[in-house]
């Protein structure tokens, strides 16, 4: 079983493939330690994978997972995580966007005892107004909501012990709140910073519009780190406060009518309309959060199902186990 595991998502990247596998393979043959790459092909529709291909044929080091159709980074990097072998594994994108070079200072950090180490783009080469703007806001409010005191949620580029980043569920695009899904389970986490050379080749994936995702999933991740197994204590208080005031409406209204003795439609009948939906609207918010102990209940109770399909994976046999 190999110390380390370096696990890298592409898409559409065979201007990188190569680049990436010769300087990676150069940092952690430096390293001195037994290492796997875990190569994974998030449907790609140019050479990436026959690249690929052909780089697993040569070094037995090399794992390629190809997925059957573009699933999403998150989805591309699951696939990695639950192959990877290593007992610390490290993730970055496939872009040369991460350098190499600055892996050995993520695994120094493992090696400290921290459970998640996070690199920071202090310095970004993206351009200001589509990229860095909406980027700083959304790691303002991401450190906030969560109680993570890190910079940069959203870069690939970091580095995990085994077991803390295989009991993290991943699915959507929630691989950029990583650290804030393992503070939840007691991870120690810490953030090194990293450079952000511009794209040497290729186009970028990733537009103005992700930004607007983003925001969606900060109400994701406050949710599910404040309520994810006990979304009863959510739901349920909204349905409660909106069933104790319908009822104080009503229960006025009632008394204005025992009281005086005229008709509430004509004067109150809005009010009274309002009472009622406040009523209803809350039977059904707490029918909801019985709804979801119901679906955390089976979630913890069904074994983890995977957010993508494996179409094959590839990986030379090495001479040693050739031996066996």
């Amino acid at each position: 079983m190999p110390k380390y595991s370096i696990v890298v998502p592409f898409h559409n990247e065979e201007e990188n493939v190569t680049i990436l596998y010769d300087r990676v393979k150069a940092v952690m043959e430096h390293v001195g330690e037994s290492f796997e790459m875990v190569f994974v092909d998030d449907g790609s529709r140019d050479r990436t994978y026959r690249l690929l291909e052909e780089i697993a044929a040569v070094d037995s080091r090399v794992l390629v997972i190809k997925l059957r159709r573009n699933f999403g980074q998150t989805s591309a990097l699951a696939a990695g995580f639950d192959h990877a072998q290593g007992e610390y594994i490290l993730a970055m994108d496939g872009d040369l966007q991460h350098d190499p070079q600055e892996i050995p200072a993520f695994l120094a950090k493992l090696e400290e005892g921290y459970d998640v180490v996070s690199g920071w783009r202090s310095r970004r080469a993206d351009s200001i107004v589509l990229r860095r703007i909406p980027s700083r806001a959304a790691n303002w409010l991401m450190a906030r909501l969560s109680g993570v005191p890190i910079h940069d949620f959203g870069t690939t580029f970091k580095a995990y012990r085994r077991e803390v980043i295989h009991s993290i569920p991943l699915y959507g695009e929630m691989h950029r709140f990583i650290p804030a899904l393992a503070s939840w389970y007691g991870a120690s986490i810490c953030e090194i910073p990293i450079s952000n050379p511009g794209r040497e080749h290729g186009k970028s994936h990733y537009g103005l519009s992700r930004t607007f995702r983003v925001f969606f999933d900060l109400l994701t991740i406050r949710f599910l780190l404040r309520y994810m197994t006990r979304p009863l204590h959510f739901f349920g208080g909204v349905g409660v406060l909106g069933m104790f005031s319908g009822c104080g409406i009503s229960a006025w209204l009632l008394s204005v009518k025992l009281l005086t003795g005229h008709a509430i439609m004509p004067q109150h009948g809005p009010l009274m309309v309002f009472a009622g939906i406040l009523i209803l609207a809350g039977i059904q918010m707490i029918g909801i959060g019985l709804l979801g102990e119901l679906q955390v209940r089976h979630y913890h109770s069904q074994t983890h199902r995977a957010p993508y399909a494996v179409d094959r994976i590839l990986r030379l046999r090495s001479e040693e186990n050739m031996l066996r």
